[in-house]
């Protein structure tokens, strides 16, 4: 991670559950901004941005709408327990 305190790639679902996404986030160590780049999975628009980093972390894509959260990978992994459990 070297200059980063934070970064994550990860795929996104629409509202209907298909895996038709991506959000990549850059935290540097200096900074409390995140780096953006995410596919929306709703529209597929394609954008970069810049966003106070904070945790839950979310981002509103600027076509659609759509609020892209992404949650701690923890609280994911639990889900993803629990769910088959």
């Amino acid at each position: 991670m070297g200059k980063y305190k934070y970064i994550t790639n990860r795929t996104l679902a629409n509202d209907k559950g298909e895996i038709k996404g991506r959000i990549k986030i850059f935290v540097p160590i200096d900074s409390e901004t995140a780096q953006v780049e995410y596919v929306c999975p709703q529209c597929e628009n394609s954008e970069k941005t810049t966003k106070p980093w904070t945790r839950p972390f979310s981002v509103k894509c600027s076509k659609c709408g759509f609020l892209i959260k992404v949650p701690r990978m923890k609280d994911e992994i639990k889900k993803e327990i629990k769910a088959r459990v």
